[in-house]
């Protein structure tokens, strides 16, 4: 069989090409240290090292995630760690004030303190995380959450954000809260707080006297001089337990009588007994001590901490109570004993604030505490998907480096077949 010239330099080249193909794609992935370089290369490989590298980027956007998550809880944390010790320090200086060795001025420069912590505390509730963006306003954090108001001679602090939580998907199933609003932290209570009493009527008394008048339930200061210690709780399965109570001072005949009106039977009262100065009274499963001499018409509110006609406003009980101690009592019976009732209020609310604030800052050390749980779990995960796109693309260097020799090898041959094929002629037998 006659083989051409032209075949066997075909032949040749081919061979030579495909030789230095092969040695040109182990050399390229020895310099990639990547077994896939092309899908073409091992295809199944291809789209499953797609699928996981894609896993992969979700997984460090979660990562992302959770670093801005942690810091926005952290500077909330910080935030409420300072308005927690502001609000033990206002109940120090409320325990001061109650003293009856201070003197009017004593009481106004321990007002003056109470503004400082006040006026503390509006800060802390519109600070910004550094960006800009107020921590406590919701999805309107784009502004300050709270702002002062001045309504019917009446000042204090309203809450302008919304209700909404900012929430951040740190996992593939987690969506974590990562802002409290203000209203949860600043104006509620937690879920157990017991009575608050305030000692007011729902009538002026005629007087004059409006001290301590809540121009926004229309509640005006009583005209005697009764005082009370509590509500304490002692029986909670009471049918009437956790319904508003109103204890009623009613003159009847000359005998001043003590009535609570059962709020299951409108009409019917639950509790009705003539008025003794120090004596403990029991009903709807609380108990109230009472002192001094009361009026005709004086009232004492109970509502359950949550109830939505009760005080949850911070704000508020700290401005009730700088109110008060900025009051000329006048020596007088009665403006001393709203003295007394109003501080004994303010202090049981501010009890509350202050276990509220720590509620929530126990749930934000929780989630911080989450936050490092799932890191660990994420950077498992991410080790996880590191191996599997080694095990599908990288490259083996010991079979690699093999393979590039062998092909070389291959390349060289081939290269040394061409040349003496080329040098075959019947003119070097002439």
């Amino acid at each position: 069989m006659r083989i051409s010239t032209v075949t066997m330099y075909e032949q040749s080249v081919s061979s030579m090409n495909r030789q230095q193909g092969d040695f040109l794609k182990v050399g390229q992935q020895i310099a990639s240290g990547r077994r896939v370089v092309n899908p073409s290369d091992d295809p199944q490989a291809a789209s499953r090292a797609v699928g996981v590298s894609q896993a992969k980027a979700v997984t460090e956007q979660h990562a992302d995630a959770r670093i801005s998550a942690r810091n926005s809880l952290a500077q909330a944390e910080s935030v409420l760690n300072s308005v927690s010790d502001a609000v033990t320090s206002a109940k120090t200086r409320l325990v001061q004030a109650a003293s009856d060795t201070l003197s009017d001025v004593d009481r106004e420069s321990l007002a003056s303190e109470l503004k400082g912590i006040y006026e503390t505390l509006i800060g802390q509730a519109n600070a910004t995380d550094g960006n800009g963006r107020y921590l406590f306003g919701g999805y309107q954090d784009d502004s300050p959450p709270f702002a002062r108001t001045t309504g019917q001679g009446v000042s204090g602090v309203a809450y302008i954000g919304d209700e909404n939580i900012r929430e951040q998907r740190i996992d593939a199933s987690r969506l974590m809260p990562v802002a409290d609003n203000g209203k949860t932290i600043f104006q509620s209570v937690p879920s157990g707080a017991g009575y608050v009493a305030r000692a007011e009527r729902d009538s002026d008394p005629g007087t004059g006297n409006t001290l301590g008048v809540q121009a926004d339930k229309g509640y005006y200061a009583n005209a005697g001089s009764v005082t009370f210690k509590g509500p304490d709780r002692i029986d909670p399965e009471d049918p009437a337990f956790g319904d508003n109570l109103t204890v009623r001072f009613e003159d009847d005949a000359g005998v001043m009588r003590v009535r609570v009106e059962d709020p299951n039977n409108p009409g019917t009262d639950m509790y009705d007994e003539a008025y003794v100065s120090g004596k403990s009274i029991s009903f709807g499963g609380v108990s109230i001590t009472l002192d001094g001499e009361p009026a005709d018409g004086d009232q004492i509110q109970l509502r359950p901490a949550n109830a939505g006609d009760a005080n949850q406003d911070l704000f508020k009980s700290l401005k009730d109570a700088i109110d008060v101690l900025e009051m000329d009592q006048a020596g007088l019976d009665e403006n001393r004993a709203h003295f007394r009732n109003t501080l004994s209020s303010a202090m049981r609310e501010l009890d509350n604030s202050l276990d509220n604030v720590l509620t929530v800052r126990a749930s934000m050390g929780a989630r911080l505490n989450e936050l490092d749980v799932v890191d660990a779990v994420g950077s498992n995960r991410m080790m996880n998907y590191e191996q599997t796109l080694s095990d599908l693309v990288d490259l083996d260097y010991n079979e690699a480096i093999s393979e590039y020799s062998l092909r070389q090898v291959g390349l060289q041959a081939a290269q040394k077949a061409f040349v003496d094929v080329k040098g075959l002629s019947l003119f070097n037998f002439l």
